[in-house]
């Protein structure tokens, strides 16, 4: 017997710009990328130092589930996480790479090299939500709704997860973008690879 399953909640960041559930929650037009976010973690009164050692995927993730999880009082006993995005860890890789060819570095940051996974973002979102259930990272030119939504109800229809934080986190230079949703069976919002594609783009 086929499941109800539900989008209960979402959440888009770019251009400086964090919707929840499409409504507008916080902005703030001046600032880079790395000024941004720390605005936003400030804003969300969060005490979790180890945010500042983060890179920026890892942070733009973070924040995405922070608020998402803070929102929707799921409790996180069982919860897979399922992002994927197109740049891989490429922005941190750079400076990876940066640090390698400086000739005043004889060894490169380990601070840096341990973030060259784009799935160590995964790996910070459960550690701050004591998250222990599934977990994948999967990289592709672009969202594809298709196939989050066939893997995302695979894992709920074989009961491997309750729920599902999912979607989409990517930065690239100084392009950034996270569509991060939470997948129940609780919700008003049908979870199809339709409605997914439509909320992705509105």
């Amino acid at each position: 017997m086929s499941k109800n399953i539900f989008i209960h909640s979402y959440i888009k960041i770019k251009d400086s710009k964090v919707h929840l559930n499409g409504e507008l929650i916080f902005h703030d037009e001046n600032s880079d990328l790395k000024t941004f976010l720390k605005k936003l973690y400030k804003n969300l009164k969060i005490s979790y130092p180890k945010f500042f050692k983060m890179d920026s995927l890892s942070k733009l993730a973070f924040l995405s589930a922070e608020v998402l999880l803070k929102e929707s009082s799921i409790e996180s006993n069982n919860i897979a996480i399922v992002l994927s995005n197109n740049a891989s860890s490429l922005d941190t890789d750079r400076k990876h790479q940066e640090s390698i060819n400086d000739p005043q570095n004889y060894f490169p940051s380990p601070a840096v090299f341990v973030y060259t996974l784009p799935n160590i973002g995964i790996g910070e979102i459960s550690i701050r939500h004591q998250i222990k259930s599934e977990n994948a990272f999967f990289i592709f030119e672009e969202y594809n709704p298709d196939f989050h939504y066939n893997y995302e109800n695979s894992l709920i229809e074989s009961n491997k997860s309750d729920s599902i934080l999912a979607g989409w986190v990517n930065i690239d230079k100084d392009s950034y973008e996270a569509f991060l949703y939470l997948v129940t069976d609780i919700g008003k919002i049908e979870h199809t690879a339709k409605n997914l594609k439509e909320l992705y783009k509105n």
